[in-house]
């Protein structure tokens, strides 16, 4: 009878140390067939939400969209086997748009900040961009330095009410600042010999020098300031993380991110594909 009671015991023990791995063992499972990657599978098709943002994403003159974050979603979805489907939606209203189940991804050069992230989840960075600057040749063209900029007999244009002011009153806090409600005017003002340079989010600054070469250069190629941009998912999601973070991560290594990013941001070849505004 005792014998038989220590197996009885030693089997119940045995049961019970394995339970809690069972129970992580099903909430494992549970949370990976909840995951938003199995229903792209199961659906065959992967749902991007973008804003557009030139070069990011933008129409042609087909009226189809193309751009650096048009590449990376279309490889996404290829590497996964499925189609894709782009929801353009209002920057104001895309992670609202996320949450409520509009796509299954923002993929639109969303900047990883700590006040987003209380409501989405992102992967590691892509793509790092940040405010860039272009200058008059003639004005300051003979600068060695940028620090040369940060005086107050050079003017700097930036669009007012935007990051870019802000950006420029850090760099250069000595600068005169000329602010403008739109980025056409603070760029024809260096065109017309009246600012020095203008400062405004990459990568226009060089889009402008590309187009100007005769009149503007830019002082360095680095970005004045930088952000970091990632996918956004759904919080709760650790198999959407695990896979968009693996997927950059592979893209990043063998150069195919780099090189897309260059074609996109570091030259112009693209411009005719593009309505003129």
């Amino acid at each position: 009878m005792t014998s038989i009671r220590r197996i009885l015991l030693l089997a119940l023990a045995l049961i019970i140390s394995a339970s809690p791995g069972l129970r992580a063992q099903d909430i494992r499972q549970q949370l990976s067939s909840a995951s938003v990657i199995e229903e792209i599978k199961h659906r065959g098709v992967l749902r991007i939400g973008l804003s557009t943002f030139v070069p990011w994403s933008m129409r042609d003159k087909k009226g189809d969209l193309i751009g650096f974050e048009i590449d990376v979603a279309n490889k996404v979805a290829a590497d996964m086997g499925v189609k894709t489907e782009f929801v353009p939606t209002a920057w104001d209203g895309i992670i609202p748009a996320l949450l409520a189940g509009k796509f299954d991804v923002i993929i639109s050069g969303m900047s990883i900040t700590p006040e987003r992230n209380l409501t989405v989840n992102f992967t590691v960075p892509y793509a790092h961009s940040g405010q860039q600057m272009t200058a008059n040749k003639k004005l300051a063209g003979g600068f060695k330095s940028l620090e040369q900029f940060n005086d107050p007999d050079v003017t700097i244009t930036c669009r007012r009410g935007t990051s870019t002011c802000v950006a420029a009153q850090k760099v250069f806090p000595k600068v005169t600042l000329r602010q403008f409600d739109d980025e056409a005017q603070c760029l024809q003002e260096v065109l017309n010999g009246n600012a020095h340079a203008v400062i405004t989010s990459a990568p226009k600054p060089r889009m402008w020098t590309l187009d100007h070469p005769d009149t503007l250069f830019m002082p360095t190629e680095d970005n004045l300031t930088k952000s970091d941009e990632a996918f956004a998912v759904r919080k709760g999601d650790p198999d959407a993380i695990n896979f968009f973070d693996n997927w950059i991560l592979f893209n990043t290594s063998n150069g195919w991110l780099a090189d897309r990013h260059d074609y996109w941001f570091k030259g112009n070849a693209w411009k005719d594909q593009v309505a003129s505004n």
